[in-house]
């Protein structure tokens, strides 16, 4: 493949990314089989056994050489301009946020299949979704490709990015024996697009639990104060005793109201 867009340097997260695939890479190599049981994404595993953590780490994995060269060039290339637009930090949230998205659509569709004991590795899910969002901020930026690695073909950034999700979608329903995760492309690219379009807010999933956080913190709130009223009263009583009798007739544990009551006052005035 081959773009060719402006200057401006490798960007702080795009680079953090690539020297983190590239270790992941090399440790995958040493590490063999016993490496990808554990760090790949299994669906199986994922979801029964819970190692939720895959939904993470498969994205620092590859097939070969070829693979994580494609998608650290692509990452490369789109990823960028996307961070220079939004900052590093709205980057790696995003940047995850697909890659994420990405695992859990496919584990999903695989997890009622024999195929949920497959390994599922690859960044290809998050960088789908950063030309995603590249396509959606540069959508008529002409892109040339080089198809089968031989043909130069020229398109708009909306067109490849359409072009990318027709084909993850068919080999996907047809079930393509490639062994490529092709709903983990689409998955990383419809979550990169609502993400997109929601302007990386979910405050309609968000509200409902927001709200009952808000009510739970109310609420604690308010049987604090009831109780310290409680107290309040009880220490009055106790203190009214006091002033009739002495405070050397108080019962023993009277005394120790007042003594605890003391200590709960004095932290809560700070």
């Amino acid at each position: 493949m081959q773009w060719g867009f402006g200057g401006g340097g490798i960007t702080e997260a795009v680079k953090m990314l690539l020297i983190a695939n590239g270790i992941g890479f090399i440790l995958q190599m040493m590490g063999g089989g016993l490496f990808n049981h554990f760090l790949a994404l299994v669906p199986r595993l994922a979801w029964t056994r819970f190692h939720i953590w895959q939904f993470v780490t498969y994205m620092f994995l590859h097939a070969n050489f070829l693979h994580i060269l494609l998608n650290m060039y692509a990452l490369w290339v789109f990823g960028c301009e996307v961070e220079r637009m939004w900052g590093p930090k709205a980057f790696y949230k995003y940047y995850f946020i697909t890659g994420i998205g990405a695992g859990l659509i496919q584990s999903i569709f695989l997890l009622f299949t024999p195929y949920s004991e497959v390994h599922i590795i690859g960044a290809s899910g998050a960088v789908l979704g950063v030309l995603t969002a590249f396509a959606v901020m540069f959508p008529d930026r002409q892109i040339t490709i080089l198809l089968f690695f031989i043909l130069p073909v020229t398109m708009k950034a909306r067109t490849l990015a359409l072009v990318f999700v027709g084909i993850s979608l068919f080999s996907g329903m047809r079930g393509s024996a490639d062994g490529v995760a092709h709903f983990a492309h689409l998955g990383g690219m419809v979550v990169g697009y609502l993400y997109m379009k929601r302007s990386g807010k979910f405050d309609d999933i968000l509200k409902p639990l927001q709200k009952w956080n808000r009510q739970r913190r109310m609420r604690v709130v308010r049987d604090k104060e009831e109780d310290l009223e409680k107290l309040r009263k009880l220490v009055d009583q106790v203190l009214d005793k006091a002033n009739d009798v002495g405070m050397e007739n108080l019962t023993r544990d009277e005394k120790l109201l007042l003594k605890r009551a003391s200590k709960i006052f004095k932290k809560e005035s700070k």
